[in-house]
């Protein structure tokens, strides 16, 4: 029988040269060089006040190369990457076989909020170094993620109230039931899991009222409405996906469209997007040239958002909500639409509308007839009306025809109070009347030049969210309050331009 020679897979004693795991042309490899020869981190020098006496610190530079490179293998937990510093070779390579504790791991991490703004810019000053940034065309759009807080936590100080006196109703009502049961002869487990129920039904109205102490007032949005709390996080806000409704922070990113490179990254926990353009838009404006122009879907569109940037003279493209419709290239859209997965699809199923609509009456603009869902011709009443800057043409049925009508219930809201029918159809914009921002951004998008250019934008920033949550694996936020979420977001921006940069063969 052949003999061979044994192969240990798990020898511990390895005489190796550490640097030498990171092999040229890798993210590791890159990541690496550019802490050790490129970024300044002396910023961090103020965090410590070690200088003539206490113990040594971990460097910041190890620290951050750890958390990085765990962020680009999808490892977020601080217990995960404290084991990887001690079993993997990439990371005992970087750490320097320093195995720092997840306490410390979680502590830098979280403290990142003052560090974190100028570790982007100089990373950005070495991609555009490298030539990665066009400066021609940005992308800005985001991506809706749970973060570290419970939704069911959610709610106004009103609702707050109300569930607390609830539990300290339930806790009273559970009392009063034990000891009447107190002469009765109770299993010893039952009455324990009794008193244990009593108790944490305290315990939670107690921290309710605690809360409410605490925050007098509730959180209002822009239009002064009322928005709902939350006690676990407050600063995050319930958004709606595809897959329901999460509890939050919404990332927003700006991308170069050259190379894809992560240009600014903030997280807002707000799920409006049109609040987040400007925001974004400020902070791009360095980096702005004559020739630079901006895209963002529909999500960021609104009038008071086109009238700022148009007077900051910004070339912009952005989509209005009825711009595929307008598409003859989106005309058969929905043939390729998935079907929704009942497990996740909480949309309601549409309603019918409970009265005739305005669509459902026979109109032909030629003749100047309109006929009724009963077969009864109306009479026009108004042929160049102005009705909020739109030519319409109006019609009303007669009372012969409406009065006795069996379809009165569908066709009038009081038909106790309203005896016929007026419908009204639009012709277009009034020629003396001003084109507004959005009338302008419709023209602008809808021309050959504007769909090809906006065709772009989907290509430039898609990629890169599908990269920092599919390939890293960033399903959800572990951190809580927008300051940390937004170090949080920033760092795996910081891992994909990084790996831009080691694709591009930066350090080799």
């Amino acid at each position: 029988m052949a003999r061979y020679k044994h192969i240990d897979t798990s020898p511990r004693f390895l005489a190796v040269d550490l640097e030498r795991q990171l092999l040229p042309g890798t993210f590791e490899h890159a990541l690496h060089h550019l802490i050790e020869h490129e970024i300044d981190l002396t910023g961090f020098d103020a965090r410590y006040g070690n200088d003539a006496t206490g113990a040594t610190a971990y460097p910041p530079a190890m620290l951050l190369k750890v958390v990085l490179f765990a962020y680009s293998q999808g490892i977020v937990s601080s217990r995960a990457i404290e084991r990887a510093c001690r079993e993997h070779v990439t990371f005992i390579a970087l750490s320097g076989d320093s195995a720092p504790h997840f306490t410390t791991i979680a502590a830098f991490v979280s403290s990142l909020a003052g560090e974190i703004a100028p570790l982007f810019a100089q990373v950005l000053y070495l991609c555009d170094r490298q030539g990665l940034i066009g400066r021609q065309m940005f992308a800005i759009d985001g991506v809706k993620l749970p973060s570290n807080a419970a939704k069911q936590k959610s709610g106004t100080r009103a609702e707050f109230a109300r569930q607390a006196g609830k539990l300290e109703a339930a806790a009273q009502a559970m009392l009063a039931r034990h000891r009447e049961n107190d002469a009765l002869p109770v299993e010893p487990d039952l009455a324990e899991k009794e008193a244990r129920r009593i108790e944490r039904y305290r315990h939670e109205a107690a921290q309710l009222r605690d809360w409410l102490k605490h925050n007098p007032e509730d959180r209002c949005g822009a239009k002064g409405s009322v928005r709902k709390s939350n006690r676990t996080d407050n600063e995050s806000a319930k958004m709606a996906t595809d897959k329901g409704v999460v509890q939050g922070y919404c990332g927003v990113a700006a991308v170069d469209a050259r190379h894809q490179i992560v240009v600014e990254a903030q997280a807002w926990g707000t799920g409006s997007e049109q609040a987040l353009l400007l925001p974004v838009d400020e902070a791009l404006e360095p980096l702005l040239t004559e020739d630079s122009l901006i895209t963002a879907d529909a999500g960021y569109h609104s009038e008071a958002n086109l009238k700022a940037l148009a007077g900051r003279r910004i070339a912009v493209l952005i989509a209005d909500n009825g711009m595929r419709g307008r598409d003859e290239r989106f005309k058969d859209r929905a043939r390729y639409k998935a079907v929704a997965d009942p497990l996740h699809d909480k949309m309601r199923a549409p309603k019918k509308a409970p009265l005739y609509r305005p669509e459902d009456f026979a109109f032909d603009p030629a003749a100047g007839t309109c006929v009724c869902p009963a077969g009864k011709s109306l009479y026009q009443n108004g042929a160049n009306c102005i009705h909020n800057g739109y030519v319409a043409v109006k019609f009303q049925g007669a009372l012969r025809d409406c009065v006795p009508c069996a379809l009165r219930n569908n066709c009038l809201r009081t038909p106790d109070k309203t005896r016929a029918r007026q419908v009204c159809f639009f012709r277009g914009k009034a020629a003396a009347t001003p084109s507004s921002y959005t009338d302008i951004m419709r023209r602008a998008i809808d021309s050959p030049q504007g769909r090809a250019l906006y065709g772009r934008r989907f290509a430039t920033v898609e990629p890169v969210f599908a990269n920092i949550r599919h390939n890293k694996g960033l399903n959800r936020f572990t951190l809580r309050g927008r300051t940390k979420v937004d170090a949080q977001w920033k760092l795996y921006c910081l891992v994909h331009n990084i790996e831009k940069l080691a694709h591009h063969g930066y350090g080799t």
